[in-house]
């Protein structure tokens, strides 16, 4: 990439949800925009706003959040920087958690909280339908099939267009679409976090969405092999992280989330960066083990 090129989400191509929502492939994470711990406003609210202005500006067409974002700040501001909405504009919002405190997340995916928590995030973002609406995590006090069928009856009640999931194991997959169709799977993965390799290329041969969380490695050994790539690209390693993303799959939906204008324009440029293939190759052989997120 070269200063003059112009910085647009477009140049990372288009994928189609559910058959009907095109989005640029290059997305936007909403959760950062909130205050320490993802819990109340952040430190800087006007610059949380101009940030989400900025990557529409930028061409991002879907932004991912959820109610536990705040809990329910994310939404609100996302609504308050750019309702009304511009007309491609996919917002994929999530349930499932619930926030007793900064930094603390508990399980709650009820039907009967999944319910109230649709109203709820319908009201936040002011609109009378979710475009994507995912089960935050599945709910291991709660019957997977009865989170799914809740969600599948606000589809038929037309509160959500589509539904999606979140850090879930094939299987789960697999049960769901059983009992509504899912146009997208968000996990944790990265070029040097490769656990779900095979549910990407389940998305892949089923024309699922992926939305992967966490793009940045987190050891040692693989930042050290993304920042001699960067140095070699004269970019910064953040962008070769979802250069490489986009190049994984054409189901890949990268959402780098950040509360910075100026951060937000760096991950956006990563659409138009072509990854060399010894440089893809490079990245595609770390492997240095499964994230250990528990000691």
């Amino acid at each position: 990439m070269n200063s003059t090129e112009v910085i647009s989400a477009a140049a990372a191509g288009t994928f189609s949800l559910g058959g009907d929502l095109v989005v640029n492939r290059l997305g936007y994470g909403a959760m950062r925009i909130t205050g320490d711990g993802i819990w109340g406003l952040p430190a800087d609210k006007p610059a949380a706003l101009a940030t989400l202005r900025r990557a529409v500006d930028l061409g991002v067409n879907l932004i991912d959040t959820a109610d536990s974002y705040g809990p329910g700040t994310s939404e609100e501001l996302i609504a308050e920087a750019l309702y009304p909405y511009p007309a491609d504009l996919v917002i994929a919002t999530k349930g499932g958690w619930e926030r007793p405190g900064p930094g603390w997340w508990t399980h709650n995916a009820s039907p009967a909280h999944l319910t109230q928590a649709i109203e709820a995030s319908l009201k936040r973002l002011r609109v009378d339908r979710i475009d994507v609406y995912q089960l935050h995590i599945p709910d291991p006090a709660v019957s997977f099939v009865a989170s799914m069928e809740t969600l599948a009856r606000a589809r038929e009640q037309g509160k959500i267009r589509h539904v999606a999931l979140s850090n879930v194991a094939l299987e789960y997959i697999e049960r769901a679409r059983k009992i509504v169709p899912i146009v997208s799977v968000q996990n944790r993965y990265s070029f040097a976090d490769r656990e779900w390799d095979f549910v990407v290329d389940y998305c892949e041969q089923h024309g699922i969405g992926f939305m992967p969380w966490a793009p940045m490695a987190q050891q040692r050994y693989a930042n050290d092999v993304l920042e001699s790539v960067a140095r070699q690209l004269n970019v910064i390693p953040l962008q070769v992280a979802l250069a490489w993303l986009l190049k994984r799959s054409p189901v890949m939906l990268p959402i780098p989330g950040t509360s910075s204008v100026a951060h937000v324009e760096q991950n956006i440029a990563s659409a138009a960066l072509e990854l060399p293939d010894n440089a893809y190759q490079t990245l595609s052989a770390v492997n240095p083990g499964p994230a250990v997120l528990r000691g």
